[in-house]
């Protein structure tokens, strides 16, 4: 069903969000109204998205908001549902300033780990297209919630990507008296964070003279032993001598970079959005969630691309609303391609 969804005319007046992260558990709203859905999981041929490209050709001003769906094509773990854990924690329990200063070993555990995966994987179809949407469309900002570096590496502008929850890639002091920082691409960051490995594996390509570390272990698995790393062996400050590195990322409870939210809030101020394209998010973590009725106050359209369709945008579905179910890599390509044409992949790896 498609209830068209005339432009917004009333104020414009920019909501104020938090600066803070946090998350919001409010109550989704279950009756798609005027929703417009993708039925087979795929963008092609459908009667949806031709009446999103027909907007979309139109549009001036786009943004994108996007979260963890958006990798999952590239094979990294979202953390959510059924595997929202990560050695038995629940990995929103570890993102924290709390858990750090109660367990540094375990946290830098879990953000290294991250770090290795992140940097295993490649951009996917879904990266490379909003790298290209950036540079064929001067008024798109894509506001990414994703740390993994894979947007970058797709080449996406610098300009016109807004980190709002930094990257795994910087690292910073804990201390709140040190401002040191500093970009990091070191794997292991530090010798104790280094994967185990199970040399013993005849199945792994040790047994083929090609790897004298053996099969890595997946340590996300709470049945695999892990050492316990001393505070000593942890990433530690060069400047201040005195506290740890942690990892350069905004955890719960902390502020969002402030030239990010400058960079958000000139973008909003500069004029009216047409589409807010929501990504491979549950958008369920505020202020980045926000910025969905931020845009809606402008006339803004939303578009959400997710495995879930339980997922409803901040503030719920409205008439003109579109939804696409299904994975992030195949349909973000297919719903951009009458600006950006066909993806360019780079040639895999030899």
């Amino acid at each position: 069903m498609y209830l068209p969804s005339p432009r917004c005319t009333g104020s414009t007046s920019k909501l104020l969000p938090s600066v803070s992260l946090s998350l919001s558990w409010q109550r989704l709203n279950h009756s798609f109204t005027g929703q417009i859905m993708a039925s087979d999981g795929s963008a092609k041929g459908d009667k949806a998205v031709a009446k999103f490209h027909e907007y979309l050709v139109g549009c001036k001003r786009v943004i994108a908001l996007s979260g963890a769906g958006l990798s999952a094509a590239s094979g990294l773990a979202t953390f959510r549902g059924a595997g929202g854990l990560w050695r038995s924690h629940d990995a929103t329990s570890l993102a924290t300033p709390g858990a750090f200063n109660r367990d540094p070993a375990l946290v830098w555990r879990f953000y290294s780990y991250r770090r290795h995966k992140a940097m295993q994987a490649d951009p996917n179809a879904a990266h490379y297209a909003l790298a290209e949407l950036a540079r064929r469309l001067p008024g798109f900002q894509h506001l990414s919630q994703n740390v993994d570096g894979l947007s970058q590496r797709a080449d996406h502008p610098r300009e016109q990507l807004q980190l709002l929850h930094g990257t795994l890639f910087e690292v910073k002091c804990n201390s709140k008296v040190c401002d040191y920082k500093e970009e990091n691409f070191v794997d292991p960051i530090v010798p104790a964070l280094d994967i185990p490995h199970d040399s013993h594996d005849p199945t792994t390509n040790k047994a083929l003279g090609k790897d004298k570390k053996g099969k890595e272990l997946d340590i996300s698995d709470a049945s695999v032993k892990i050492a316990d790393i001393p505070r000593e062996d942890l990433p530690q400050c060069p400047r201040c001598k005195k506290d740890l590195l942690r990892p350069g990322v905004v955890w719960f409870g902390e502020q969002l970079p402030t030239q990010v939210l400058s960079n958000v809030d000139e973008y909003f101020d500069e004029g009216d959005v047409d589409l807010i394209m929501v990504v491979g998010t549950s958008a369920k973590v505020y202020p980045a969630a926000g910025n969905i009725e931020r845009a809606r106050m402008t006339g803004a359209r939303v578009c959400v691309v997710n495995m879930d369709e339980n997922d409803a945008p901040a503030g719920g579905w409205e008439p003109g609303d579109w939804f696409f179910k299904g994975d992030a890599g195949t349909i973000v390509p297919e719903l951009l391609r009458p600006v950006i044409g066909d993806v360019k992949m780079p040639s895999a790896k030899a």
